[in-house]
C-alpha cells in the first residue's frame, strides 16, 4: 500500500519547486538582458553610425534607435520636441584651444516614467563619440571610424536595460537621458541641467554610466561621486552582493556628465570599469565588451536604487575637490593614466605612439613618481606638474619600472 506523503515532504518539495522556478526565471531574465545588450552595443558601435559624432548623421541614427527603445518601453516624451531636446555646441580645435572650429546642433534624448511620486531619479549616459577621430582621438596614424563600443555604447545599453527593470518598482519617478556632446565638453548634459524639463528640486540623485563595458577579471568597478551624499558609501557596500572590488572617489566633478548635475547640488554617482588600450581609438569595438559584466553592473545599480528608497533625508554634500581649479596645459606627455590605480604615483596604462613619452622610452606599466622637482602622488599632482611646462622645455621624470626606480629625460615638442 502506498504511503501518503507527509506534510514535511510536501513542504520540502514545494520549497525546492519555488527555488527551481526562481532560478529558471532569473536565468531567463539574465539571458534576455544580455541578448538585448549585445543588440544595443552592436548597432550603436557599428560602422553604419560612423562613430556617432555630434552634429552628424551617425548621431541622428543613434538618437533614433534610442527613441525606438523608449517607445518600446512606453516612456513619456520629456524633451522639447517629443523625446528630443536640441542644443547648440561650439566645437573648439582642441580641448585647450579658444579657437572655435565649427558650430553644430546636438540632440539629447529624454524619456520619463511618471509614477506620481514626490522624488525623481535621473539615469544618464552619453551616446556620442568621436566620429572618424580628430581632436580627442589617441589614434594619430589616419582618420578611421571610432566606433566607441565601450565609450559609450555600453553605458547607453545599461541605461536601456534599467528601464524595464525599474518600471515595476514604483518607488520613484525615473528620468532617462541619453546625452550628446559629451566628448566635446559635456555640452548635452550641461544644457539639460540649465534647461531641465522637470523640476530639479525634486531629484533625489543622478546616476551616470560612462564606459562600463570592460569589467575585468579582478571585478574592479570604479564609482566616482561617493562624497556627494553622506548616504552613498554604506549603501554601496550594503548591496554589493556580487563582491565588486570597488574603487571609489568622493569628487562630484570629472570628465563626464554627472558633473553637470553635481553643479546643480544633486548627489551623483559615475560608474566606470576603467581605461584600456582601445580608449579613443578605432579598436574600441563590440567584440571586446564584457556583457556579463554589464549585466552584473545593471543588477547592482538596480539594487542601489531599490535600497535607497528606504533611506530618509538623502542629503547633498559639496566635495572638497570640486573647488580645485583644473590646470591648463601647453604640452602633453602622451600617456593614458590608469584611473583605477590606488597606489602612490600615477601608473601609465598606455603610451601614444610618437608622442613625448614614447620618444623618451616611457612604457605602459611605469609609475610616475615625480616630474622635475614636483612629487606625483596622484593624477591631480601629475596635472599640476605638467601644467608648468611649455613646448621646447625639458625635464626629468622619475619612474618606478617593476622594482627599479629610474630617471628618464623628456623633451616637450609640438
Amino acid at each position: 500500500m502506498n504511503k501518503k506523503p507527509t506534510l514535511t515532504t510536501i513542504l520540502i518539495v514545494l520549497f525546492l519547486s519555488i527555488l527551481f522556478i526562481n532560478f529558471f526565471l532569473n536565468n531567463k531574465t539574465q539571458k534576455t538582458i544580455i541578448s538585448n545588450m549585445i543588440k544595443d552595443v552592436s548597432y550603436l558601435s557599428s560602422d553604419d553610425l560612423e562613430g556617432r559624432k555630434i552634429g552628424t548623421k551617425g548621431e541622428k541614427l543613434a538618437a533614433e534607435y534610442i527613441v525606438e527603445k523608449f517607445k518600446q518601453y512606453d516612456l513619456i516624451e520629456k524633451g522639447i520636441d517629443g523625446y528630443y531636446q536640441y542644443f547648440n555646441a561650439s566645437i573648439r580645435e582642441n580641448p585647450h584651444s579658444r579657437v572655435i572650429k565649427n558650430k553644430v546642433q546636438g540632440i539629447n534624448v529624454i524619456g520619463f516614467i511618471d509614477n506620481k511620486m514626490k522624488e525623481t531619479i535621473i539615469i544618464g549616459a552619453h551616446y556620442d563619440h568621436l566620429g572618424f577621430g580628430g581632436p580627442g582621438s589617441l589614434f594619430l596614424d589616419s582618420m578611421q571610424i571610432h566606433n566607441g563600443a565601450d565609450d559609450n555604447a555600453s553605458g547607453v545599453s545599461v541605461l536601456l536595460s534599467l528601464i524595464p527593470e525599474l518600471s515595476r518598482h514604483k518607488i520613484y519617478n525615473y528620468l532617462f537621458i541619453a546625452f550628446s556632446g559629451e566628448e566635446q565638453g559635456l555640452f548635452g548634459s550641461s544644457f539639460y541641467a540649465k534647461n531641465p524639463t522637470i523640476d530639479l528640486e525634486n531629484v533625489r540623485f543622478m546616476l551616470n554610466f560612462d564606459m562600463v563595458g570592460r569589467l575585468s577579471q579582478d571585478n574592479i568597478l570604479a564609482i566616482n561621486g561617493t562624497g556627494t551624499s553622506s548616504k552613498w558609501k554604506k549603501l554601496l557596500q550594503d548591496v554589493n552582493i556580487d563582491n565588486f572590488n570597488l574603487r571609489t572617489s568622493e569628487s562630484g566633478t570629472g570628465p563626464s556628465d554627472h558633473t553637470s548635475f553635481y553643479l546643480q547640488n544633486i548627489p551623483v554617482l559615475h560608474f566606470f570599469t576603467g581605461q584600456h588600450q582601445d580608449y579613443h581609438k578605432p579598436t574600441d569595438d563590440v567584440d571586446k565588451i564584457n556583457f556579463k559584466g554589464m549585466y552584473k553592473i545593471t543588477k547592482y545599480v538596480k539594487n542601489i536604487i531599490l535600497k535607497s528608497s528606504k533611506i530618509t533625508d538623502f542629503d547633498f554634500k559639496e566635495t572638497v575637490s570640486s573647488t580645485t581649479i583644473t590646470p591648463k596645459f601647453k604640452v602633453t606627455l602622451g600617456i593614458m593614466p590608469d584611473y583605477l590605480f590606488d597606489g602612490v604615483g600615477l601608473r601609465i596604462d598606455g603610451v601614444s605612439k610618437d608622442r613625448t613619452a614614447f620618444k623618451a622610452g616611457i612604457l605602459k606599466g611605469d609609475i610616475v613618481l615625480s616630474m622635475g622637482g614636483d612629487e606625483v602622488n596622484d593624477i591631480m599632482q601629475y596635472m599640476k606638474a605638467l601644467s608648468k611646462y611649455k613646448i621646447g622645455d625639458s625635464t626629468s621624470v622619475k619612474l618606478l619600472r617593476k622594482s627599479d626606480t629610474i630617471q628618464v629625460p623628456v623633451f616637450f615638442f609640438k
